[in-house]
């Protein structure tokens, strides 16, 4: 019997955060996670019930070849068979994980986004991801000097308080100035209000 995965929703959009800013991509977020961040922007425990195969022809007639698995945390599912089909169907795979819990190596683009200053049993596991980007409170911050990442990026957290907001988005600036081994990542989604 083929494995199922909880599927919160398909859509496809732009990729708004990181390294991919401003490429289309096809999002599959997957339900559930292993945490509860309070400035968690994504309501993703519902979900339908797909197999690999389902998922690859749920995609199939979107033009772009990148695929974000997101959630949620994927790596409460993922595996090497879903990767293989969406690889098998000429897509590029890219996760979006809190880094508590390893990835299968066929992974080709691994976004951590640790929150282990935020809640507790959240420390990663990972050390080689290709890129490293840290929610930003402007309080608090830690560099994950033991992390390999090809790119850095510090994101402001969205508090949804404007005046917080702007506090903490100068508060980033300021550390990219003093810190240029980092970059700063905006949630250009929600700036452009898509998906």
């Amino acid at each position: 019997m083929d494995k199922r995965y909880k599927v919160n929703e398909i859509f496809y959009s732009i990729q708004g955060e990181g390294y991919h800013t401003g490429q289309a991509a096809i999002f599959i977020r997957l339900s559930g996670c292993n945490l509860n961040c309070s400035f968690c922007d994504t309501t993703h425990q519902d979900g339908t019930m797909y197999t690999a195969e389902e998922i690859c022809r749920e995609i199939k007639d979107f033009p772009a070849h990148l695929v974000v698995i997101t959630g949620g945390e994927p790596s409460l599912q993922i595996d090497d068979e879903l990767i293989e089909r969406l690889h098998d169907t000429g897509h590029t795979v890219a996760v979006e994980t809190n880094g508590t819990r390893p990835l299968p190596h066929t992974v080709d683009w691994i976004t951590l986004s640790p929150k282990d200053m935020f809640c507790k049993n959240a420390e990663p596991v990972l050390d080689h991801v290709e890129e490293l980007k840290v929610v930003y409170d402007g309080m608090q911050f830690r560099t994950y000097d033991t992390i390999h990442a090809k790119h850095r990026y510090i994101q402001p957290c969205d508090t949804g308080d404007m005046k917080k907001n702007c506090i903490i988005n100068e508060k980033t600036v300021e550390f990219v100035k003093n810190n240029p081994q980092w970059k700063i990542s905006l949630q250009t989604q929600k700036i452009l209000k898509v998906r």
